[in-house]
């Protein structure tokens, strides 16, 4: 047995060695988050266009109010067909209409009429004209590029040349064509950053790709370029080049993040890009149209503040509200929310400008390594914890597993061991911290008569101690996960679902290990293996299935609540207080930290003075662990800045504590009323 100690605190020196390593790494990263704390605003020029012209004003004036509201960027798609000829600069007749007018004898060019009678304009053509200058002569090398030569015939040169084009009209007019140099050079000339959104080319050739940089190069206030489509240019086989003109003029990749909060929209290739691009990336937010039309301006602008703290969002990309909000007309509207929206930016520490991005972080692998050995630490510490009598050849094995672990990420490689230890670390901490506490728990005696405010300090302290323990394996997490990777989100944290889950089956074990579960035995714990056996055997009364049913039914809600994916819908009343918590608290606190793991924290701790069932202080063990585990899993979110997740579980504790505080005051009042009640009953 004292060999067992020793091996124990050695294991938790180790532990210690790992934390000061993640502490290190963790320093780092929030100097690099703190080096990037600028965001750009951006509007959709169509957007900005479109509304100008529907309110009936200049669209240099209403940019001019767009910019001095908070807008520093204009992205810009490639023209089509039928946005040139919306706009007026190009004039389109399909073949079949000049044919229709030759035979009718409305057609009295003789331009005209001798490319229909030499067969050079044929039915299925499309004809395209417009006076001589910039845009055709874009329009003209686009067509070329995008069908090549033997698809696009010119008619004619000179003032008015024409162009035939064999391609159905229907599908051509909205074609992805060429960036807009005389629109982005507009928008340069009005004060803004321009963020071009060139889309990729079916078979993609070098000389397409020089093209699509050869127009940027005309304009001199590009901040970044965020692709149109279902693939980045380049792709597949061309992204070096692509990444070589990025690198060439310093320009920065723009991310939309996915509708779900989760990575980003599919886009083929934009990963394989972005680190080609030496991660020279910036995430974006956009609120989906769908979604927008159902917000308020309130809730929208609400919204963008914590949304660029929280996720490292650096480009806002608004769209305009459609509907004029109480009192104002539409452009009023729009500016408000603009102001709005960056007022409350500023207000949470950041600035607004071009986007600043993460420099390439990556942590050192020696003190990665520390670290997976810290966490491979936990991981026999518990085993000796459940089976502490099998601790004969312990150090001799976690020697063995911690040399082997540390191997592949001394090398810069093993990426699936610090994703594995990252999750031993996120779920092992937190059941460590409650099963400390079980041990001095198991010591206490129960005292029916106990002092209210004597719980209440001891709950609060030993809380603070075990939640300080969890905070240890978040810590552990986010700095084995530390790298401008994880930082964009390019890659995430795996098994979101099993952190949830997996600290109740551990504690569960231990519990089993220190605790006679079931009231037919006796004092003395039986052991984990007969314990087991028993629960089995246990009859299924239907207050049993009726058990297990609430249990099925919580377990529903408590899984399919975690994540990006959940199905199970959020209350309103939920809502409302997640909105309160935010207004009046830097970093919202989780629920399932301050309503359920707090809380029963309080209780269990009450359940053990007051010797209640065993059944019941279990469960409330289990609520106990849900929030170490989720204090310690929020961590995990490597997007959030870490100082953040530091805030978050010390916001959850404070307002966690006086929820417990109000469930142990409850809860003696309810056993007073019962005893109370229970007496008078007797005594009829």
């Amino acid at each position: 047995m004292l060999g067992n100690i020793k091996v124990n605190k050695l294991l938790v020196a180790v532990m210690v060695i790992g934390l000061l390593a993640a502490l290190v790494i963790n320093y780092q990263r929030h100097m690099v988050e703190q080096a990037n704390r600028q965001v750009e605003f951006a509007m959709e020029y169509e957007d900005v266009a479109d509304l100008a012209q529907q309110e009936g004003i200049e669209i240099s004036a209403l940019l001019t109010k767009f910019k001095t509201a908070g807008i520093t960027s204009l992205t810009v798609y490639e023209t089509t067909l039928e946005r040139l000829q919306k706009t007026g600069k190009i004039t389109v007749l399909t073949g079949s209409e000049l044919l229709l007018q030759q035979r009718s004898g409305q057609l009295q060019d003789e331009f005209w009429r001798n490319a229909i009678i030499t067969g050079k304009i044929k039915a299925e053509d499309v004809v395209v004209t417009a006076p001589a200058g910039l845009a055709f002569t874009e329009l003209r090398q686009d067509l070329l590029l995008r069908l090549g030569r033997d698809r696009v015939t010119i008619l004619r040169s000179g003032q008015q040349p024409v162009l035939a084009v064999k391609a159905d009209w229907d599908k051509l007019k909205k074609w992805n064509l060429g960036l807009p140099t005389d629109i982005m050079r507009f928008i340069a000339e009005q004060g803004f950053m321009v963020i071009p959104r060139p889309s990729n080319y079916t078979k993609v050739a070098p000389e397409q790709i020089q093209a699509v940089f050869d127009r940027m190069k005309t304009v001199s206030n590009i901040s970044a370029v965020i692709f149109a489509g279902q693939e980045v240019l380049g792709y597949p086989n061309r992204l070096s080049a692509v990444a070589a003109g990025l690198s060439q003029r310093q320009l920065t990749l723009g991310m939309i993040e996915s509708p779900v909060q989760l990575q980003f929209m599919k886009q083929d290739g934009l990963l394989e890009l972005a680190a080609l691009n030496n991660y020279r990336s910036a995430r974006i937010y956009v609120i989906p149209k769908d979604e927008q039309l159902k917000l308020t301006l309130a809730q929208a602008v609400h919204r963008w503040p914590i949304t660029d703290d929280e996720r490292n969002i650096r480009i806002n990309l608004l769209r305009p509200f459609q509907k004029p909000d109480r009192g104002k007309d539409l452009i009023e509207t729009n500016l408000a929310y603009i102001s709005q929206v960056k007022q409350g930016v500023e207000a949470r520490g950041l600035t607004v400008g071009k986007a600043s991005i993460f420099a390439a972080y990556f942590p050192k692998p020696w003190l990665l390594a520390i670290i997976v050995v810290g966490a491979t630490a936990a991981g026999w510490l518990y085993l000796l914890f459940l089976f502490p009598r099998k601790s004969r050849h312990a150090l001799i094995l976690f020697i063995i597993s911690a040399i082997v672990l540390a191997i592949p990420v001394l090398l810069g490689r093993g990426m699936m061991v610090r994703q594995a230890a990252a999750m031993v670390s996120a779920v092992l901490f937190p059941v460590l911290a409650m099963t400390w506490q079980l041990d001095r728990w198991r010591k206490l005696r129960p005292y029916p008569k106990f002092r209210l405010d004597k719980v209440i300090i001891i709950a609060a302290s030993w809380l603070a101690a075990t939640a300080a323990v969890a905070m240890v394996g978040g810590l552990y997490t986010g700095a084995l996960l530390s790298d401008v990777r994880f930082l964009l989100e390019m890659e995430i944290y795996r098994g979101v679902k099993l952190t949830f889950i997996a600290p109740i089956l551990l504690i569960t074990l231990v519990y089993l290990t220190r605790y006679d579960l079931l009231p037919s035995h006796n004092n003395t714990s039986p052991g984990l293996y007969r314990q087991i056996c028993a629960i089995l055997d246990y009859p299924a009364y239907i207050k049993t299935l009726l058990v297990f049913g609430i249990g099925a039914i919580a377990a529903w809600i408590f899984v399919g609540r975690s994540g990006h994916t959940a199905g199970v819908p959020v209350p309103a009343l939920e809502i409302k207080m997640r909105a309160f918590l935010e207004e009046i608290m830097y970093a919202r606190p989780r629920e399932k930290e301050f309503l359920i793991g707090h809380p029963g924290f309080f209780l269990a701790l009450m359940a053990a003075y007051r010797g209640w069932p065993r059944v019941l202080h279990y469960i409330l063990v289990v609520a106990a662990v849900i929030g170490q585990g989720s204090l310690a899993q929020t961590f995990a979110h490597l997007r959030t800045p870490v100082v953040m997740s530091i805030i978050r579980g010390v916001d959850g504790l404070a307002v966690g504590i006086i929820f417990g505080i109000a469930a142990v005051i409850g809860a003696h009042i309810l056993s007073s009323l019962s005893h109370l009640l229970g007496r008078e009953s007797s005594q009829r």
